[in-house]
Order: structure tokens, then sequence, then C-alpha cells
């Protein structure tokens, strides 16, 4: 559920820093996330609790800002940090969202994307600038990984390891696609990136469907991160959801996914000792 409100703006940002290297960059993002899945949540020890908060705190703003930027461009900011508070406040207060209100977003958001992927690759592209690969650049795959690397954890530990196997094609094939159909140049260049897919594939008849995706797909996982972070963070949670609203607004895409990423880097290393240090006791 992450991946489809990341891919909205993470696509954009990895391929500015990374051109056509972001699809290797895909591969230690998905190993990670996979290896994620096989270690226990971090503790109730302090420094546990603030680590997850934040990390679910700066992909709400990731989400936030993708919301002002697809739904509300020209009031994007302030969408933005409305959208945290709202939508946020909301799963901080609400119940779990029911499973399979989450099965039926999950299934709209893949269909959405196997048609991006269909129109992208069927429609010839335009010549594009610097549209092809350039020499391996280790640091922007690096960037690329920790960029994708929030929204390719899967949700539950039931059959994780077909959930992260699943989520890493998908964004494989959506970042084939875009880079095919833009190029690397101009698939870093706009926020909304998605929006220029579609007219390079002469798909602008799809635009208010790209809307009500990145509605879903920003919506539902914000309200997940919403009750987790009220379960790590209980009533301090609200003044994390303040300076995430004031985030969304100030601050561009590209630290709060460097943030998102390094927080879940963070996260994956607390679960790995409390492994060992389960380990040890026993």
């Amino acid at each position: 559920m992450r991946l489809g409100g990341g891919l909205l703006v993470a696509l954009a940002a990895a391929a500015a820093g990374a051109g056509w290297w972001l699809l290797a960059g895909l591969v230690p993002a998905a190993l990670a996330a996979g290896v994620s899945a096989r270690v226990p949540d971090p503790g109730d020890a302090l420094v546990d609790r603030v680590v997850v908060a934040v990390a679910r705190l700066a992909e709400v703003t990731v989400y936030a800002i993708a919301f002002g930027a697809y739904v509300f461009p020209a009031h994007r900011e302030l969408a933005a940090a409305a959208f945290v508070v709202v939508v946020t406040g909301a799963g901080f207060a609400a119940p779990k969202i029911p499973t399979i209100v989450v099965r039926i977003a999950c299934a709209l958001l893949l269909a959405a994307g196997l048609v991006l992927v269909a129109l992208c690759v069927a429609v010839t592209p335009v010549a594009t600038v610097g549209g092809g690969p350039q020499p391996p650049d280790f640091a922007g795959v690096l960037v690329a990984a920790v960029l994708f690397l929030p929204f390719l954890r899967p949700g539950r530990r039931e059959n994780a390891g077909w959930r992260v196997l699943l989520l890493g094609a998908v964004a494989v094939l959506a970042a084939f696609a875009a880079l095919y159909q833009l190029g690397a140049v101009r698939l870093g260049l706009s926020l909304t990136s998605l929006r220029d897919l579609l007219s390079a594939a002469d798909a602008d008849a799809l635009q208010p469907l790209l809307t009500a995706v990145a509605v879903v797909a920003t919506v539902v996982p914000a309200l997940a991160a919403g009750r987790e972070i009220r379960e790590r963070a209980g009533v301090r949670g609200l003044a994390g959801i303040g300076v995430a609203a004031v985030a969304a607004y100030f601050l561009p895409a590209l630290p709060v996914l460097v943030a998102a990423g390094l927080a879940t880097v963070i996260e994956l290393l607390l679960g790995v000792r409390a492994r060992r240090y389960s380990g040890a006791r026993e």
C-alpha cells in the first residue's frame, strides 16, 4: 500500500539523482525490505519508539506532498499541510482500517499501475535528451535505494517474501516504463512527472483517473501511519503531526524522502538489535 504513494514522487527524485541506474537501486531496496520482514519490530525503549514515529511521520509527509502536488496543484503547500493534519489526525484517532478496504485499495492501485505501464510501453517515445543509460553512479544507486526502501516494506508479515517480490516487480516495471517514455532527465525534472508520463503516452484523458489514484494511494497509508504513530508515541504524537504539517508546507520532496529512508534504515537496524538481544537471552 505504501508503494503507490511513494511512487508518485520517489520516481522523479530518484531519476534526478541516479538516472537509469535507479533501476539498480531498487534491488538493494527490495533486499533490505525483505530483511525487514524477517526481523522483529523495534522494542519499547524510548529510542525505538521515537525512531518508528519519526519514520512514519516522514512517510506521511511524503504522502502529503504527493497529495498536494497531484490533487491540488494550485495550492500544493496548503493542501499538503492540511492533509497531514486531517488525514493523519483521523488515522491517529480512528481504529484500524478494515483489511478488506486495504485489499481493495491495493488491487485498484495495482490495476492502475499495470495500465500505466502498458500505455507507456505501447507508445513509442519521442527522442529524449540524455535518455540513455549513463556510466555507473554508485552514490546515485545508494540514494535511490534509500528513497524507495520505506515504500517497499510489506505492510504485514504473512507471506512477506512474496509481497516484497511483488512490490519490487511493480516498482521496476513502473520505473522502466517512466524512464522509457520520458527519459531520465525529463522524468527527474517535475514533482508530478506521472502527469507528464500520461501526456507523453497520449493518455491525457486518464488525468482525472490519476488524480483519483493519487487520493487513494496517499490517504489509505497515511491513515495507517497515523494509527502507528499513536501506538508508538501516544498523545505526544500529536506534536509530531504538527511538525510534519510544517515540513509538508515548507520542504521539497527530496529531503523528506531521504529522511524517511534513513529513519527506515535505523528502524531496521533496531529490529536486528532486538532480534540479537532476544537470541542472547534465550
